[in-house]
């Protein structure tokens, strides 16, 4: 199973099991981690969930689409290299994802 490992703004760290197929989003709302809102559910028409990847993991998720893009430019936080929309990001097998999450999200 893939863990998804939760960066707070102040450095404590949430490590969740993941499920195969689910986004990093589903996976923090199910969990209850702060500051993953996820308002609209997924579909791209909200940045609440907007975390910054780990540099070296953004290789092992496809490139963001233009619509995910776009709506990077809506964050409440100002984007990094390493933004991403965590609805976007499908869980795979052997595959951890380390994501920080924007303190203006908070």
């Amino acid at each position: 199973m893939p863990k998804v490992f939760y960066v707070q703004p102040d450095g404590v760290e949430k490590v969740v099991e993941g499920v195969v197929g689910d986004s990093v989003m589903q996976t923090a709302v199910r969990n209850g981690v702060a500051g993953i809102v996820g308002q609209c559910g997924g579909v791209l028409s909200c940045a609440t969930c907007h975390v910054f990847l780990a540099p070296d993991e953004m290789d092992n998720f496809p490139a963001p689409s233009e619509d995910e893009d776009e709506m990077l430019d809506c964050a409440a936080t100002d984007r990094e290299d390493t933004s991403r929309l965590s609805c976007q990001l499908t869980l795979c097998d052997g595959v951890d994802a380390h994501v920080r999450i924007p303190d203006e999200q908070l």
